[in-house]
C-alpha cells in the first residue's frame, strides 16, 4: 500500500508543543493550503490541514516557524477515532510528518516580518578555523573576464 502526502502551505496559527506521558514531544499546527481556484465572490480557496510532528521534527517545526511562515510538509495520512469532551465519536484526520522544510520566507503582509530567517541560524558567516601553517586557498572571484578562453562551439561537441 501507498500512503504519500505532500503539502506546502502557511501555518495558520503558531505550532503547539505537548509532551507525552513517556517524554516524547509532539506538535500540533494546521497549514492553509491553497487550492488554487477563487469561489463565487473572488476569494481564494483554501484547505486547511492539520499535521502532527514528533521529536525532533516537532522541536524543528516550533524553533522555526510561527503563523504566515511558508512550509512544506511531507508524511503520511493517518485517521483516528476519539471521544470529544461531550462523549460524542469524532474521526481526526491528519498528517504526521516525516519531513518539515522552509518553502521560502514569510511574506512582509503576512505578520510582523519576524520570519525564521531572523530566527534560524546562520552558518554562512563562520570561517572555518585554519591552523597557521596552510596557505590561504586562492580566490576565485579575484580574476577577471579575460582570463577564461572562448570555446569554440561552431563544430560538434566532443562528448
Amino acid at each position: 500500500m501507498l500512503n504519500v502526502v505532500a503539502i506546502m502551505g502557511r501555518l495558520a496559527r503558531d505550532p503547539e508543543m505537548r509532551q507525552t506521558t513517556t517524554g516524547k514531544n509532539v506538535a500540533s499546527f494546521r497549514i492553509a493550503c491553497d487550492r488554487g481556484r477563487r469561489d463565487a465572490n473572488g476569494q481564494s480557496v483554501a484547505d486547511w490541514i492539520d499535521v502532527v510532528a514528533w521529536d525532533r521534527q516537532a522541536e524543528f517545526v516550533c524553533r522555526y516557524f510561527q503563523k504566515g511562515s511558508l512550509i512544506v510538509v511531507d508524511g503520511r495520512l493517518q485517521s483516528r477515532q476519539y471521544q470529544d469532551k461531550t462523549g460524542a465519536n469524532r474521526t481526526a484526520v491528519e498528517v504526521v510528518a516525516s519531513n518539515i522544510n522552509f518553502a521560502g520566507p514569510k511574506s512582509s503582509n503576512a505578520g510582523d516580518g519576524n520570519g525564521y530567517q531572523n530566527a534560524a541560524p546562520s552558518y554562512q558567516n563562520a570561517a572555518p578555523a585554519r591552523p597557521a601553517a596552510v596557505e590561504a586557498a586562492p580566490s576565485y572571484s579575484a580574476g577577471n573576464a579575460d582570463d577564461f578562453a572562448v570555446i569554440d562551439d561552431s563544430d560538434d561537441l566532443p562528448f
